[in-house]
């Protein structure tokens, strides 16, 4: 049977149900129909308890915040953000070494934190608004603003290998409720959830990845709810929504991505069998500017040639500092690399580390000290060139044995100068909308106001045609680091050596790969 046949039977069913109800409380006499009264009113308030999103008798907490304006936040969500695990969200920056580069980017992972959690909350409220049928409870709304207000407990997804921040995001949380319930054993039955829906949120914060349906958090019916906080079908979450606008705001970068706009054409629609968040067929153009803003980000910032170099840097100076801070340690003493294996050693890593490493006196720890030292004083790796790979698929390895040969090959014009390539590294750099080579608009799904039921990928003929044939690219780049005994160089010679460099990139690139 068709599931809109399906449902129809189902409303009807319920509209019998409660004609027959009311012919039954008509047809009552005292003191029965008061009683009958009673129960209705009951039965009544059990429904609006559980699938109203009213928190107004409870206490929520204002926050004022630069990009969202007043954002309140339940009071469990205030309890979570008073303990020491999310507190340290104020100690790690959001962008890293960028904010060395953009001075304005000076924000914290704590702001943004609240951001997703308020952005979840708004986005499950026009669903709701929308769409009672989908039977949004309560529980439900807590549950995905716990998650955006936890998706970021852990760091970003690039270090080490095979490990990802949401898998620590998830341990931090399971830490968190454990010094909650320590206080006391009731905190989440208080506010209606139970272990059920603590298995839910650690779902949300990794994102439904599967075509199964795996989840033990909610049935597949509530499928949409998890591509609110981690949207792991096109990319589109309030994470990004946040993180598009406040690091715009701060990097003083223009955002063409209005969030507000895309938030109020959100529709849950069936696809495939499946209900996903979908979107109106008119906001296709505002969607792709989404995408492009995070290329935009990446290409300005994220992967600024000077911000790539100075994390480079801190890279260098932690690895070493993990080698020598620990040698002849004693046998229970961790290791930095070896925090991440439990939420409680890995609450202490924040970016206060590089101050202790500076401000140390420590002789092991001279190497790191001299490295994050150059940072401060802006002693950085001088950049030679980039340019952009029309070649897929050529490894950084291929890129730098080429290199080297050009470097070999080269004839500098200045007698005194000769280039060395372990003085001019190669950097390769990935740039894309979001899907690696894809275009990420075909994974979204459009409704149309004729149709608001039934959505699917847009057609080619509704897309600008100004859209990029390519959504991905790879930049190569090379710096000068000069070795410590070239520290004291002359900065005549410096010059000169640079501008060989630079000569020998614009052989390379005209001559190799199909480099230009």
């Amino acid at each position: 049977m068709p599931r809109s046949e399906q449902t129809r039977k189902t409303l009807s069913g319920y509209r019998k149900s409660l004609q027959d109800l009311k012919k039954s409380y008509e047809t009552s006499e005292e003191p029965e129909k008061q009683q009958l009264w009673d129960i209705i009113q009951d039965e009544l308030q059990d429904i609006l308890k559980k699938y109203s999103l009213d928190f107004s008798k409870e206490k929520m907490k204002i926050f004022n915040d630069p990009i969202h304006g007043h954002m309140e936040m339940n009071p469990l969500l205030v309890k979570i953000i008073d303990t020491p695990q999310f507190q340290r969200l104020r100690r790690i920056k959001q962008l890293g070494g960028t904010y060395l580069v953009y001075p304005g980017a000076s924000h914290n992972r704590f702001e943004h934190s609240l951001g997703v959690a308020y952005l979840a909350g708004r986005l499950v409220k026009v669903l709701h608004s929308n769409q009672p049928e989908l039977k949004i409870t309560k529980q439900d709304f807590l549950c995905v603003q716990i998650a955006g207000l936890c998706h970021d407990l852990g760091l970003p997804d690039d270090i080490p290998e095979k490990w990802k921040h949401e898998q620590m995001s998830v341990l931090m949380f399971d830490d968190i409720v454990k010094s909650l319930k320590a206080e006391n054993e009731d905190v989440l039955k208080e506010h209606g959830l139970d272990d059920k829906d603590v298995i839910f949120i650690k779902e949300l914060i990794e994102g439904a990845k599967t075509s199964e349906w795996t989840y033990k958090g909610r049935d597949e019916e509530k499928s949409f709810l998890y591509e609110i906080v981690a949207n792991k079908q096109n990319g589109i979450d309030v994470d990004k929504w946040d993180y598009f606008a406040r690091d715009c705001h701060h990097l003083g970068i223009r955002n063409s991505f209005d969030h507000q706009r895309l938030l109020k054409f959100a529709r849950v629609c069936e696809v495939k069998g499946r209900k996903h968040i979908c979107f109106r067929d008119k906001e296709a153009d505002n969607v792709y500017d989404m995408f492009r803003t995070r290329y935009t980000l990446h290409r300005q910032a994220y992967q600024h040639k000077i911000a790539n170099i100075i994390e480079d840097m801190h890279a260098e100076a932690l690895l070493l500092a993990d080698r020598d801070l620990h040698e002849g340690k004693p046998e229970d003493m961790l290791k930095i690399s070896e925090a991440i294996k439990t939420a409680e050693d890995y609450s202490k890593l924040t970016d206060e580390i590089f101050e202790q490493i500076l401000s140390s006196t420590a002789d092991n720890l001279k190497k790191s000290r001299n490295i994050l030292d150059k940072i401060i004083r802006r002693k950085l790796p001088k950049f030679v060139g980039e340019a952009r790979l029309t070649k897929k698929n050529t490894s950084k390895e291929e890129l730098t044995e080429t290199w080297k040969a050009a470097i070999k090959k080269y004839k500098t014009t200045h007698p005194t100068v000769s280039l060395n390539a372990e003085d001019l590294p190669v950097y390769v750099v990935d740039l894309d909308h979001g899907m690696k080579d894809k275009n990420p608009i075909q994974y979204v799904y459009f409704y149309s106001k004729r149709k608001p039921n039934k959505a699917s990928p847009i057609r080619d003929y509704q897309l600008s045609s100004f859209l990029p044939k390519r959504f991905n690219e790879e930049l190569v780049r090379v710096y000068y680091k000069r070795s410590d005994d070239q520290a004291a160089e002359d900065k005549k010679e410096e010059k000169k050596k640079l501008e060989e460099a630079e000569e020998c990139f614009q052989i390379w690139c005209a001559d190799n790969f199909g480099l230009n």
